[in-house]
Parts: structure tokens; C-alpha cells; sequence
């Protein structure tokens, strides 16, 4: 398992066979939609749609499908659906495409 992602003890992915799983905080009805860092053992993103009717999670899919550069159909959240904090799985997504996603939200490892 690659080390330079895990900060500390605490790991905001853990690996599938099929793909990657994020362990995520939502902000919903945020000024925009960004990646703030981590939070405890989660990737916080801010979502400018409100927590109302799937709103924000249709937007988080639509955020995280454009800086992941995968289909917004690889993308599922797992749990969580009506909570802040969601397990959401990126299928067919590698280490080394986890490291450039973090390169683009520039996650220091």
C-alpha cells in the first residue's frame, strides 16, 4: 500500500478491487464548490447547492466527476445519503489517479 497518502493514522480513501472510496464531509449551501483539505480522517468539500431534495449530493457527483476526470456514472455514494458525511466509491479510479486528483486540489501528502 502506498504510504505518501495517509496522513498520519488517518486515510480519507480506502482501496477496492474495482476502484477507490472517499470518505467525505459535505458543506452544503457554500459560496462555491471547493475542496478545503482534510477534516479528521475526511476530505471536506464545500457544495454551493443546498441539502435539499439530493440537491447536494447531484452536485457533489457533478464537482468531484469534473476534477476526477471520470463519468459522473463511475461515481456513487455508498452511505450517506442524507447525512454531512458520505462514503462515495470512483470505480475504475487507481492509486496513481488518486495522486493526481490530490495534486489538483493541492492535498500536501
Amino acid at each position: 500500500m502506498d504510504k505518501t497518502l495517509i496522513m498520519s493514522d488517518k486515510k480519507f480513501y480506502n482501496l477496492n478491487n474495482n476502484g477507490i472510496i472517499l470518505k467525505i464531509k459535505v458543506v452544503p449551501n457554500s459560496s462555491k464548490n471547493e475542496v478545503c483539505g482534510l477534516y479528521e480522517d475526511m476530505l471536506k468539500i464545500k457544495i454551493k447547492a443546498p441539502a435539499i431534495e439530493n440537491q447536494a449530493n447531484v452536485e457533489l457527483i457533478k464537482f468531484l466527476s469534473k476534477l476526477t476526470s471520470k463519468p459522473k456514472s463511475s461515481l456513487k455514494i455508498l452511505n450517506g445519503n442524507t447525512s454531512k458525511t458520505k462514503n462515495l466509491f470512483i470505480a475504475d479510479m487507481s492509486i496513481a489517479e488518486l495522486k493526481i486528483f490530490c495534486d489538483k486540489i493541492n492535498l500536501n501528502q
